[in-house]
């Protein structure tokens, strides 16, 4: 087995077969939703233009005459399960099993607008609107049931949607299949054990481990993704723009165009609006053609620092007043470093990452005089219809947003871009159908980044290794994007300064009397800054330096940094779930660094706290070469509630891999003009010859609510593996990504080659 994982595949081999989906245009141009049962309720035809009424019931769940229901949450499933999950909360509150459960994909005119998936959000904010429609519909159903078998409501049972009671049974879609229920529910969310909701001591389907409900026609290639679309007299585009984008605000102008370039290519032209130029024709290959060989000259602006000096930049901004300031403070910082036994200043660095979808984002459009269809895997669909209202000048109610997967990626990639730019195309050429999918370049060069880093901290213990002062000066931007690519270069939209950065006074587990917090937010537009959006856990990089330097004050201490940790523990579910993490890692105390090899390739383990939860990272490094290799990582994790553990554990290993990737190999590279990390050679990332192992436990309290199980992870992987980097070297490094060049030049500074 090991010698496949370690043979890189080419993407001919990889790339076998596949499907089409066929979308039916219906009413007004309108195409019908996609996956639904031909069965709904008179709220779920499409013919409304929502969003539905959060109160009542029948927006969240429709049961048919063959006992069977669909559920409509508002989310959608970006790779993790989410459906699965949502499904198990609902089917437990109706006493339903999951066969009988269809999710409906998040559509403007068919599902309630229950917010945007984000932030590992789906479970904790939809899952308690589920278990609320699941408990209320329940209620009714056993009211109807009680009357109709003439059986008091105590009497009762329920099991796989049949009702039992006194020899008699009757299915739910007897009672009310193809009907509403018309039921105010008397509260919108309900918490477990909130009646009328079950007792967590009474669940048979939740806190169980269902196989994921998508993964066998992902496996087989039946799944439908937004890439397989095909609408009727449909077209295909590709953007058209530099390779890079350079500072955000500079966006690009456009001095001339040669559209005869492309006038040997059968049916291929040019379209634009403004600085935004797309290509279309009727074949996808000639679409990709006539995006290559068209002649286009742009302005440069190279107002960039250049990778390698935006820290430079950020410190002459600062010191030329160009940061605004903010601070929080708790206690007295200063006077506690002034008594403190031993005090330590350090400077950390993050640097730019993308999300970078393994396919790149597409989107499908047909946008008429009066009526637009949007078809994309966006996060949040009401979200994305009310900025193309503003990009196409149409009202709301006459716009409809369908979610159909695509390749996903964690955090505001640039997928909504894709659906904007599909949906521009479209209007501009009279409403003619468009599917535009974006090239590696597109998706690359013109992320929503993850934002920068840069920190100043400075820590104090006293003589008992407790932590008396953090410091914390924090350079960033926050990670909201102002508007999609598209409309900022068609000048369909203002832009907004995105630079703000919080006041973070340090890791917040731990018990520190004396905080202070500045965050320095930079003038990202026009100031020489890339534009960035949330990536997965977008505070995480916080963690890096906080991290860091918890480990940093453990050595200078002179103590094993788990027993640091739980000296300094804030609360009792921190120290719970470190002392899980110990157990599971079979953690053995010692002081960091304190058992240095001798030879070329050493070995190191550090740990992280990710509250709630923690990773420990086992790793060699080539001290020649300078590359780390993670051997083993070992996550645990506390959701509290975990609906399903097997959901999390498939979170839990894929935030660990994700991250290490990030930690060792992820950073964007750009010139004074614009970026250079086009491709996976220019962005390498984790290949399978470089995967750690992995051990994950997660922590389950039934005591507590859910929480987000997609990114609680994320933080603490690259601290621990950073520590782990000290202990086997006995030299700090901090900076990410942790690259083979900056190892060699880290260890040649500390004078070891």
């Amino acid at each position: 087995m090991t010698e496949v994982l370690n043979r890189e595949f080419s993407r001919k081999a990889l790339v076998k077969g596949g499907g089409a989906m066929f979308v039916g245009l219906a009413f007004a141009g309108v195409a019908q939703a996609t996956n639904y049962p031909t069965e709904v309720s008179p709220l779920h035809t499409g013919l409304n233009p929502g969003p539905l009424d959060l109160n009542q019931l029948d927006s969240f769940l429709a049961i048919h005459a063959d006992n069977t229901a669909s559920v409509y949450s508002g989310r959608v499933d970006l790779g993790q399960g989410t459906p699965t999950g949502l499904l198990m909360i609902i089917g437990e509150e109706l006493d339903m099993d999951l066969s009988q459960l269809t999710f409906i994909p998040s559509d403007t005119n068919v599902t309630p607008d229950t917010g945007v998936t984000v932030g590992s959000s789906s479970i904790v904010q939809a899952g308690p609107r589920m278990r609320a429609a699941g408990a209320y519909a329940k209620q009714a159903l056993l009211g109807m049931a009680a009357t109709q078998l003439g059986v008091l409501v105590s009497g009762l049972s329920v099991s796989g949607g049949v009702v039992s009671g006194g020899g008699k049974t009757v299915t739910y879609g007897q009672l009310i299949g193809g009907k509403v229920f018309n039921v105010a529910m008397a509260a919108q969310t309900l918490n477990p054990a909130v009646a009328p909701a079950k007792n967590p001591n009474n669940y048979k389907l939740v806190r169980t481990s269902p196989p994921r409900l998508d993964v066998p026609d992902k496996v087989t290639g039946s799944y439908t993704y937004v890439h397989n679309i095909r609408l009727p007299g449909m077209v295909h585009a590709r953007l058209v723009r530099p390779r890079g984008q350079g500072a955000y605000g500079t966006g690009v102008k456009v001095l001339s165009i040669d559209e005869s370039s492309i006038k040997h290519l059968a049916g291929a032209r040019v379209v634009r609006k403004g600085n935004f130029v797309a290509v279309v024709a009727p074949r996808e290959y000639d679409a990709i053609q006539a995006a290559a060989q068209l002649k286009v000259k742009y302005e440069d602006n190279p107002i960039l620092p250049g990778s390698g000096n935006i820290v430079q930049q950020l410190r002459a901004q600062d010191a030329a007043g160009k940061t605004a300031n903010t601070a929080t403070i708790t206690g007295n910082p200063d006077s506690a470093v002034k008594a403190a036994a031993a005090v330590l200043t350090q400077t950390y660095q993050y640097d730019y990452q993308m999300h970078g979808p393994i396919g790149p984002c597409c989107g499908v459009a047909s946008v008429g005089p009066s009526n637009a269809l949007v078809i994309t895997n966006t996060q949040g669909t009401f979200r994305l219809r009310t900025f193309m209202a503003n990009a196409l000048n149409m009202p709301e109610r006459q716009i409809r947003i369908q979610y159909v997967e695509g390749s996903s990626a964690f955090g505001h990639c640039e997928s909504d871009d894709a659906a904007a730019a599909a949906a521009l195309t479209s209007q501009l050429l009279g409403g003619t159908p468009v599917r535009l999918q974006f090239m590696r370049w597109d998706d690359h060069g013109w992320d929503n980044y993850g934002p920068q880093g840069l920190w100043d901290v400075k820590a104090a213990i006293d003589s008992t290794g407790k932590i008396v002062a953090y410091d914390n000066a924090v350079w960033a931007m926050s990670g909201t994007n102002a508007g999609e690519t598209t409309t900022e270069i068609a000048g369909a939209g203002p832009l907004t300064n995105l630079g703000t950065a919080s006041g973070n006074a340090g890791p917040t587990a731990y018990s520190v009397a004396n905080r202070r917090g500045v965050g320095k937010s930079v003038p990202v537009l026009n100031g020489g800054y890339l534009k960035t959006a949330p990536l997965r856990s977008p505070s995480s990089p916080n963690n890096f330096p906080a991290e860091q330097m918890i480990d940093e004050l453990a050595f200078a201490a002179k103590m094993d940094p788990f027993a640091f940790r739980i000296l300094n523990s804030g609360s009792t579910r921190t120290t719970e779930a470190l002392q899980s993490l110990a157990v599971v890692a079979n953690w053995k105390p010692r002081v960091a660094a304190s058992n240095l090899q001798k030879g070329n390739i050493v070995r190191g383990r550090g740990m992280a706290l990710a509250n709630p939860g923690g990773v420990v990272a086992d790793i060699e490094v080539n001290k020649k070469t300078g590359k780390i290799r993670v051997l083993h990582l070992t996550g645990v994790q506390d959701v509290g509630l975990a609906i399903s553990p097997g959901l999390v554990e498939n979170q839990m290993t894929g935030s660990l891999i994700q991250t290490a990737s990030r930690a060792l190999f992820e950073g964007i590279h750009y010139t004074k003009s614009a970026v250079t990390s086009t491709d996976w050679v220019t962005y390498p990332i984790m290949r399978f010859k470089d995967h750690p192992s992995v051990t994950i436990a997660v922590f389950q309290r039934t005591d507590q609510i859910p929480t987000g199980a997609g990114e609680p992870l994320v933080p603490g992987t690259p601290a621990a593996i950073a520590n782990a980097f000290f202990d086997a070297t006995g030299v700090r490094i901090r900076q990410v990504p942790m690259t083979p060049g900056r190892v060699r030049a880290t260890l040649k500074a500390a004078g070891i080659t």
